[in-house]
């Protein structure tokens, strides 16, 4: 009994100390497993990801090399079609010796310039004619007959398909050793469409692997897989000639569905693989990664658990000793702060007690008197708030705008344009009528469209139409709120600022929701300007508006007191190339925003 009671005692006055504790602990325990997981997944992550994206890259140069392949194959290809002497000598009939000598003669100056054109990529060049005359550039990389080639699959396949220069397979046999990849093309008479012979480019698989091999490693794989299923090339050579339909419904996947890559599982192994179709071989180049082989080499899972473990240990008996310090203070420090005057923050706490209660007492009255200044910056901003607003609605209104307007109305009416004059009064009143009657905060797109088509109005018929403006609203935005005058500026602006070098133009208002935000954009193709960092209204000089005192940096500051930092302007230009402007705000129904409370 007394041992429980004693034991009892110790929980009780220690009570602060084993609540912080294992609290602490757990705490370190469970951020260092759950830190050195996702360490561990977030750097797989960012490398297959970064692996994925230097792969991708990889992929479009082998296309490019295949293409460049392909280029001399096809104009190889034409060369022969358009040769006169190649298309006489496979169609002539059986001569005598010295007329068949002299077509060999022909026929072989014809190859042998046209063949530099494929000769290096060290593919050999074969024309076969219906007439039994077959020419062979290179008989060591095809040391074929005329009968056995005649007869060929391939042969057949290509004829019946007179149209198509075509890309295939030929595994290795006794025929052929080695596996090639043959291009062949029938020659065909174009005005009748008869054929009279057929064209091969026959390469080894160890030549065409060239084009790709320096982008391969044991982990990473490249193979060509035509529509057959089947493997034509590949940086294994024990895969070449394989039936592989699952990896080509995978490759058309990847491919049909637009993705950059695929997580799959061939044969027991974890694979990202990657995929490009090649129309000009009808042919899928796959890339096969071995995730596992790949992490491998970047992530020793188990140092980094046991470097983690280590850390675990310190750090628990680290807050042993400090806990066990702190905790007799840290508990006057609560008492005292618990006893303070209730909702009396200008009251502050005594600094007393160890070293941690010191800091914690003092941090605990700096933050009382930033309290206190926040309020007063809360007060302050409420006040500036209010004043740009009363600001912006009392001048509103240029009084050199309305004398020029009126004095243009005037001259219209002299030359005798008074319908002109009448659109423009009507224009002035109803501009008129909204910027100064309508005392609300905001107003809906819808009226603010027709202000600015009503200020385009009075502007055009003041300096003339070389300055287009175009309106793309959505209507679903018309009855969205936004402040008043918040465009108006940058129409302004594109008038009187976005033309002096270029006189004729065009402007655009888009509208549109996006992101849960209502979008308004204003792009011109003027002049442009230079703007030192890259969209913010700091870089963006005040100019004198002459319609309303409301300028660029005032819209923004108005947007961001009413709706918060993450809104505003942003605007890009270059110089030549014109200047863009996007306005961003809530999507807001009601007809005011709302206010900040006093504090």
């Amino acid at each position: 009994m007394k041992m429980k009671k004693m034991a009892f005692l110790i929980l009780r006055n220690n009570s602060l100390f084993i609540k912080m504790f294992l609290i602490m602990m757990l705490s370190i325990v469970a951020v260092s497993l759950l830190i050195t997981f996702s360490s561990i997944r977030m750097s797989s992550n960012l490398f297959m990801e970064t692996f994925s994206i230097s792969n991708t890259k990889a992929l479009e140069q082998i296309e490019i090399r295949f293409e460049d392949y392909s280029f001399a194959i096809v104009n190889a290809t034409n060369e022969v079609q358009n040769n006169g002497t190649i298309k006489k000598v496979l169609t002539q009939e059986n001569t005598n010796a010295i007329e068949t000598s002299k077509s060999y003669h022909d026929i072989s100056r014809q190859m042998e310039r046209i063949y530099p054109t494929v000769e290096s990529y060290d593919t050999n060049m074969i024309v076969l004619g219906n007439n039994e005359r077959l020419y062979n550039m290179n008989y060591s990389n095809w040391p074929v007959s005329w009968d056995v080639l005649r007869n060929h699959p391939i042969t057949k396949y290509t004829i019946n398909r007179p149209n198509t220069l075509l890309y295939q397979f030929m595994p290795s046999t006794s025929f052929n050793d080695k596996p090639m990849i043959v291009a062949t093309k029938a020659l065909m008479e174009r005005s009748t469409g008869e054929i009279y012979g057929v064209l091969y480019f026959p390469i080894l698989e160890e030549q065409w692997k060239g084009l790709y091999e320096g982008y391969t490693s044991t982990e990473n794989e490249v193979l060509l897989v035509n529509r057959a299923g089947q493997i034509v090339s590949s940086n294994k050579e024990e895969m070449i000639g394989d039936k592989a339909d699952e990896l080509l419904a995978l490759a058309e996947k990847v491919e049909d569905e637009g993705l950059e890559f695929k997580d799959v599982t061939i044969s027991g192994t974890d694979y990202m693989l990657m995929s490009q179709y090649l129309p000009t071989y009808d042919m899928y180049l796959v890339n096969l990664v071995d995730k596992d082989a790949v992490l491998a080499n970047l992530i020793n899972t188990k140092e980094i658990l046991l470097i983690s473990l280590g850390i675990v240990l310190l750090a628990v008996i680290v807050v042993f000793l400090i806990s066990r310090r702190i905790t007799n203070s840290i508990s006057r420090l609560v008492k005292q702060i618990s006893t303070s005057g209730k909702h009396d923050f200008t009251k502050p706490i005594d600094e007393t007690g160890g070293y941690e209660a010191k800091k914690i007492a003092n941090a605990f009255n700096s933050m009382l008197n930033e309290l206190q200044e926040y309020v007063g910056l809360v007060v302050q901003a409420q006040q500036k708030q209010r004043s740009a607003e009363l600001m912006a609605l009392q001048h509103q209104i240029n009084p050199h705008f309305l004398y020029n307007t009126l004095a243009s109305i005037k001259f219209m009416i002299q030359q005798g344009k008074k319908e002109k004059a009448t659109d423009m009064i009507h224009a002035l009143i109803s501009l008129l009528q909204n910027a100064l009657s309508n005392v609300d905060q905001t107003i809906t797109v819808e009226q603010e469209i027709k202000d600015l088509k009503n200020y385009v109005l009075i502007n055009q018929a003041r300096y003339g139409e070389g300055i287009k403006v175009n309106f793309f609203i959505s209507p679903d935005c018309l009855d969205y709120q936004l402040p008043k005058l918040i465009l108006q500026p940058f129409i302004e602006n594109a008038f009187f600022h976005a033309f002096n070098i270029q006189k004729e133009g065009f402007v655009q208002i888009l509208v549109s929701e996006k992101g849960g935000n209502l979008l308004c954009e204003i792009v011109d193709n003027g002049d442009g300007m230079e703007i030192k960092g890259d969209h913010t209204k700091e870089d963006i000089k005040e100019k004198r508006h002459l319609f309303s005192g409301i300028g660029i940096r005032n819209v923004h500051e108005r947007i961001q007191m009413l709706y918060g930092e993450e809104f505003g302007v942003e605007i890009t230009s270059e110089i030549g190339n014109g200047t863009k402007v996007k306005v961003e705000l809530p999507l807001q129904i009601s007809a005011k925003p709302k206010e900040i409370t006093s504090i």
